[in-house]
């Protein structure tokens, strides 16, 4: 046979220079980029939603949807490009969600959002400005908890040093603290004083603002250079606060606010409060940013604990209690083992069945095309994370099938006569179209994921991305680069061990041809023989495997429940409900929680710590999550979900409470709620008794558990009005509301 040297297949074969350059540039290319490319355990995306989050302390959810939530709908109803508009009010927090439809241009819309907001003039007085952002995915890669038996302001030092400690680390830029009331100056002044010196909360407040600033004031330009004014009167401390003069008179005498009121440095006064294994605790969230990897920050943690303990104080400890690179070096692990068995089975039956150079070139043709595809995939926004290592997983599978054909046609030519150059040529151009349409189709069956709408299309258009490059470098491996080196395999070995190899392995393979013709061929030509009986029996499998998949029997989901590392508890209590009595009830499921584990055998090696959060969202609030051990040990003693159960019997019912739910998958996909009804009405009253309908006929279903129908009763209001006899004295509603305000919350001077 004459070989076209014009003809891309030939030419490739004939030239070993080009073949091998192209498969070396896939090789060291790869590796190099490889290196470089973006880790993350999932992929950073933005979301099509929108947030307008408004804080006004002290009012009530009606008050908020009144004064705040209504007029922000009105005002970007109009908008174009929104899809649809949610909003929630809850005691001195209003929070509105915007839908952005898939076509339109998320940050356009926020910045138009944005004006029409600052447009609105209705506000409250005291309510914070809204602040609009675009919501975006925020990974943490690790959290380290603080904790110990001492004052919160000790301990939230030691955090902030550790903080710092972690950012001076070149792999780490983006730490934020957990479990810790924010800072606040407390400045107190008695009734007493207001009447003895004439003065009110508002009018301190004032003279607090006037007084604490730093302004410039401008330049003045001088024969020396230029020398800026600025007024330094700024105030960091309480000590720096009460120094400040509030009352002055013409005879100069000065009554400073320290003299007429208690300041406290301290933290707000809030509910909040968090502890681990009893004792007060903080909780640091690591986050990854830019080219920063989850293997790299995890192993800079580790190490910087390892230097703290020796300056932590006694009683201090910190413990790592979440490691995203865990999840993520599981991954890459079971691609690498599985990529190594690939190869191993490849080698093996191609080695059995057709002889053994070839199997090793067509093997070739998986860590070729993998690593090739690294040349590719950062361009097109394809980090290494989760999901893609999952698409080259599924690829894994897949990506010598070509190979395959295109070595077995050319062993074919080979065993026909044919010189290798020859059945390399002739065997590869044979196969080229059937295998072209047979990776097109392979092609076509993840193109539809491009296509998924929302946050999940941002997600999985890894997948196709990945398998669609690796498909297209294997197609491009098996028909340019696999022929050239099966064109200068040489005859059958002379002598050696190669030779004997080579001789038992033709009567394995001649015996297995003679099978496949005389046992497979003879049932082959009896299903030919019989095609309307073979049909029917196959159309029979058909419908016997669809309709037990109709019928309900199997089930659907969109993700599987993956079990988590620690066991979660969501309580909610009456709104308003005191907070030492969600305490008392946090105690109690710790101490179940703690039960249940001496009631387990090796139950100490189970469980690693338990964090509690109170006052999270209100003091009717709480959250527990039980940290348990690794899989390898849990799975020799218990499940999550295990645990979960046995911690909820051992829990009891809960006397007052309007939800406490026990999750065993939180964080992870299939997690939260199976079923979400969501039920609108413009009468808030029938809302609320149509929602408890639909739950209690939820709750009768012997499957469903944890059904909360999503209401909440507020606080207790006492809602007071100006009576005529305070109007003849002068007063006005305003100056009423402003004086009970200042009284019970007080009024914020900075």
């Amino acid at each position: 046979m004459n070989i076209n040297k014009h003809n891309s297949v030939s030419w490739m074969a004939t030239h070993p220079v080009a073949a091998n350059l192209v498969m070396f540039a896939f090789i060291i290319g790869g590796l190099l980029f490889l290196n470089t490319m973006k880790q993350e355990v999932f992929p950073d995306f933005v979301t099509d939603t929108i947030s307008i989050n408004t804080v006004y302390t002290g009012a009530s959810p009606e008050e908020i949807e009144r004064g705040i939530v209504l007029a922000i709908e009105d005002a970007i109803s109009g908008l174009e490009g929104i899809d649809e508009i949610s909003s929630s009010s809850q005691e001195g927090y209003a929070t509105v969600l915007v839908d952005v439809m898939t076509d339109a241009d998320i940050n356009l819309l926020a910045q138009d959002i944005q004006r029409e907001v600052d447009r609105i003039t209705t506000f409250p007085e005291d309510a914070e400005e809204p602040k609009v952002n675009v919501v975006a995915s925020k990974r943490k890669t690790v959290s380290i908890v603080i904790y110990g038996n001492t004052e919160e302001a000790v301990l939230h030092e030691l955090a902030e040093s550790f903080r710092e400690q972690l950012l001076q680390a070149d792999n780490i830029t983006q730490i934020d603290l957990e479990g810790i009331r924010p800072l606040e100056i407390s400045i107190e002044v008695s009734q007493d004083n207001l009447q003895r010196y004439h003065i009110s909360i508002a009018e301190i407040a004032q003279r607090i603002r006037d007084a604490s600033l730093e302004l410039p004031g401008g330049s003045i330009k001088s024969s020396s250079g230029e020398i800026l004014i600025r007024m330094q009167e700024r105030k960091d401390t309480g000590q720096q606060f009460a120094q400040l003069p509030i009352i002055t008179t013409p005879s100069g005498g000065i009554v400073l606010l320290g003299d007429i009121a208690t300041i406290t440095d301290g933290y707000e006064d809030t509910d909040y409060s968090a502890n681990y294994n009893g004792s007060p605790a903080i909780m640091l969230q690591v986050y990854r940013v830019g080219d920063q990897t989850p293997i790299g920050i995890s192993d800079t943690v580790k190490e910087q604990i390892e230097l703290s303990k020796s300056t932590l104080p006694e009683g201090i400890q910190t413990e790592i209690r979440y490691d995203a690179s865990v999840s993520y070096s599981q991954r890459v692990d079971l691609l690498l083992r599985n990529s190594a068995m690939g190869l191993i089975l490849v080698f093996i039956t191609l080695a059995l069945f057709l002889e053994l150079r070839l199997a090793f070139w067509v093997m070739t043709g998986i860590p070729i095309a993998f690593l090739g595809s690294f040349l590719i995939l950062p361009t097109l926004g394809v980090s290494l994370n989760m999901i893609s290592l999952f698409a080259f997983i599924i690829a894994l599978g897949i990506v010598v099938d070509d190979a395959i054909i295109i070595g077995e046609n050319v062993y074919h030519y080979r065993q026909e006569g044919y010189p290798a150059l020859t059945a390399a040529v002739k065997g590869a151009q044979e196969m080229a179209v059937p295998v072209t349409f047979s990776i097109l189709t392979n092609i076509a069956t993840f193109m539809p994921l491009f296509f998924m709408p929302g946050q999940m299309g941002k997600i999985f258009f890894m997948i196709p991305t990945v398998v669609i490059v690796v498909f297209l470098l294997s197609l491009a491996e098996s028909l340019f680069v696999l022929p050239q080196h099966l064109a200068h395999i040489g005859d059958e070995p002379k002598s050696g061990i190669f030779r004997w190899i080579h001789e038992k392995q033709q009567q394995f393979s001649h015996a297995f041809r003679h099978g496949v013709k005389h046992r497979y061929g003879s049932f082959l030509e009896l299903t030919l023989n019989h095609r309307y009986l073979t049909v029917i029996i196959a159309f029979s499998i058909l419908v016997a495997t669809l309709s037990f998949a109709l019928s309900g029997r199997m089930g659907m989901s969109m993700f599987p429940k993956t079990e988590s590392d620690y066991a979660r508890v969501s309580l909610t209590l009456p709104y308003g409900t005191p907070v030492k009595k969600t305490q008392a009830i946090v105690d109690h499921l710790v101490k179940s929680a703690r039960t249940t584990t001496d009631k387990i055998e090796r139950g100490d090696q189970l469980i690693r710590g338990i964090f509690a959060e109170v006052g999270k969202g209100g003091s009717h609030k709480a959250i527990i999550r039980c940290y348990l051990a690794p899989p390898e040990i849990r799975n020799k003693i218990m499940s999550t979900d295990g645990f979960s159960q046995r911690w909820r019997a051992e829990t009891g019912e809960l006397i007052g409470v309007e939800s406490v739910i026990f999750e065993s998958d939180s964080g992870g996909p299939g997690s939260g709620s199976g079923i979400t009804i969501e039920l609108t009405h413009r009468d808030i009253h029938v809302l609320e008794q149509a929602s408890i309908k639909v739950a209690a006929a939820l709750a009768a279903y012997p499957i469903a558990k944890d059904v909360t129908n999503g209401m909440s009763l507020g606080k207790q209001q006492l809602d007071f009005s100006l009576l005529p006899e305070g109007e003849s004295l002068g007063l006005s509603p305003l100056s009423v509301a402003r004086q009970v305000r200042n009284a019970f919350y007080g009024s914020e001077a900075l």
